[in-house]
């Protein structure tokens, strides 16, 4: 009986067990991604035009980037305080608009529409040195919830579609409330394994295999007429994959497995201090450390990194020696390194964390303004069915945050080149879906959703990785959240000022000519065309020139991206040069 105790209790502590619960509440914590599918209706039901609806959206993005504050504030709040928060504004910001739509209450202002915040990822620090792959599964799942949801609106078969307002008011409240508890450090950096890997192998299957199964139950129900009972048992199986990851921490916990004894020796000491409060000795390391930074001749970045790694150490014996005789006197040093931990004011002031925020800013700016007005750019390519397209775009979104965690993760490691090179790729692959969408060829929608999806989606797994390998994972809640305010900030220029002045010009020339048109063959009468009318547009023309300016962001954002690449190529040399050896 003490055994099965013992091991249920290393189940409950499993930094596996965390980060699958943490995969679950993304999987339908990403709610903002399934606004294009609920904008139609919006639109239709308060009568707004494109620019009102744009700024509801922006309001929805700035909400989603409200963990701003919770990442500022995570020192105070235990982490299921800041999912609580979450869950709650997610409740009352998604249940008020069902009621406004429903008419069960009045208009609100636009900004007060939205207060949504997405779920707090904190399971970096128990994968410190995998960084890449947790980030990009767990952002993953996040893009992929606008597709489960969506199938599982289409099981519950509600009879309109505001209910699907209501369904993501409170189905993500509950899964938050459920799993809060789970959510938190346990110290992962003790609990490495020789299984990792195949763990990760495992975790990656499960992920390929959910977005294959739900890309190819879309398109079936989208092309052929399913009975409800089969799409029952489609979101049966659905549940049963989201189900499956939780093999790995059941398996970890109730089997014999070695420890490596020198898992945490292996971890430098910024990783291993975060487990705990860093001593004295500690600190006195960190600055002898940034002495040598300083004093360091130039030409030793340009070695080999084993003769790099070499030269180094021996600069740090002879000043730690230096040091303690007292032949020289060690200063304190005025600030961290890039690669050392940064507070969120010591960020702000650094070119890198800025080249960051703008290239996020136009890349992933450039891919909200579409999440955010497919409802609109599928209808007026005539297309009636834009659940498919909402759908398409979260499992590309969810295949670019694993495929690009993967990726750049190979990048780092086995060649110990920045992190960023892999984002500006995923920035070019952007400007080129833009072009299809602005050129509107048959099939543009398809190809176009899958180049956007798979390119915002790499964002949103290689920036965080990036900038907490920069930056540090001491502060990393509050540096990520304000990262995530790129977001927000594209969104209200590229889709509330861009997109919808351009969608509401075109459509009132069309609805212009359509006037003159009725009045030319006699058939307009007094009344039957007024100003209360909802506008809508027509063809490739409505988001030809937006698609066009966003194409060109994504190149100047790729430069940026590039300019970053420059600048940290010795941070990440120094990072991971050493595993190389």
């Amino acid at each position: 009986m003490g055994r099965l105790k013992e091991r249920f209790q290393a189940f409950v502590n499993n930094r596996w067990l965390v980060f699958v619960a943490a995969m679950w509440i993304q999987s339908c914590a990403g709610v903002g991604y399934i606004f294009g599918s609920i904008s139609p209706v919006i639109k239709s039901s308060l009568n707004y035009n494109q620019r009102q609806l744009s700024k509801l959206g922006v309001a929805k993005d700035l909400g989603d980037s409200v963990g701003f504050l919770a990442g500022s504030l995570s020192d105070r709040l235990p982490l299921w305080g800041a999912l609580l928060v979450g869950a709650f504004q997610n409740l009352i910001g998604y249940g008020w608009v069902w009621l406004i739509v429903t008419g069960r209450a009045p208009v609100l202002p636009l900004w007060a529409t939205y207060f949504n915040t997405a779920a707090l990822v904190s399971c970096v620090q128990n994968f410190p040195k995998s960084r890449g792959p947790v980030v990009g599964i767990l952002k993953g799942f996040a893009g992929l919830s606008g597709a489960i949801l969506t199938q599982i609106y289409t099981m519950i078969n509600f009879p309109d579609q505001a209910s699907l307002i209501f369904m993501i008011a409170v189905g993500p409240a509950v899964v938050v409330i459920a799993l809060m508890f789970i959510i938190r450090p346990v110290g992962g950096h003790r609990q490495v394994r020789p299984s990792d890997g195949l763990s990760f192998t495992f975790i990656y299957s499960v992920c390929l295999l959910l977005a294959a199964y739900l890309m190819g139950v879309m398109l079936l129900e989208d092309l052929v007429s399913v009975s409800h009972t089969l799409v029952t048992i489609f979101t049966v199986i659905l549940f049963f994959l989201l189900i499956t990851p939780i093999i790995v921490p059941i398996a970890l916990s109730f089997s014999e497995e070695p420890r490596d004894p020198a898992e945490e020796v292996l971890l430098p000491k910024s990783e291993q201090q975060e487990a705990g409060k860093p001593e004295q000795s500690d600190q006195e390391h960190e600055v002898i450390f940034s002495e040598v930074e300083d004093e360091k001749p130039v030409e030793v970045d340009l070695l080999p990194a084993s003769e790099r790694q070499k030269r180094i150490a021996q600069l740090q014996a002879e000043l730690f020696q230096a040091a303690a005789k007292g032949a020289v006197r060690v200063k304190r040093k005025r600030g961290p390194h890039r690669g050392e931990d940064f507070t969120l004011m010591q960020a702000l002031i650094k070119a890198d964390f800025w080249l960051i925020f703008f290239s996020l800013l136009l890349g992933s700016g450039s891919g909200l303004t579409v999440i955010d007005n497919l409802g609109q750019m599928s209808q007026s390519l005539g297309y009636d069915n834009t659940h498919i397209f909402v759908s398409m775009i979260s499992i590309w979104n969810f295949l670019g945050r694993v495929g690009g965690g993967y990726f750049s993760e190979i990048i780092v490691r086995d060649h110990a080149y920045p992190r960023p090179v892999s984002m500006a790729v995923a920035q070019l692959v952007m400007a080129v879906g833009h072009v299809f969408f602005a050129m509107g060829w048959p099939g543009a929608m398809y190809i176009g959703t899958l180049l956007i999806g798979l390119g915002y989606g790499a964002h949103w797994a290689i920036v965080p990785a990036a900038a907490s390998e920069l930056f540090g994972l001491k502060k990393f809640g509050a540096l990520y959240n304000f990262l995530t305010l790129a977001n927000p900030a594209g969104s209200l220029v590229f889709s509330g000022v861009i997109a919808s002045s351009i969608y509401d010009h075109e459509a009132e020339k069309q609805a212009h000519q359509h006037h003159i048109q009725l009045q030319m063959s006699g058939l307009l009468f007094s009344g039957l065309y007024g100003q209360d009318e909802v506008l809508k547009c027509e063809g490739s023309v409505c988001f030809f020139l937006t698609s066009m300016i966003m194409s060109g962001f994504c190149v100047i954002a790729a430069v940026l991206s590039m300019i970053l690449v420059y600048r940290t190529k010795t941070v990440y040399a120094n990072l991971y040069g050493k595993s190389r050896t």
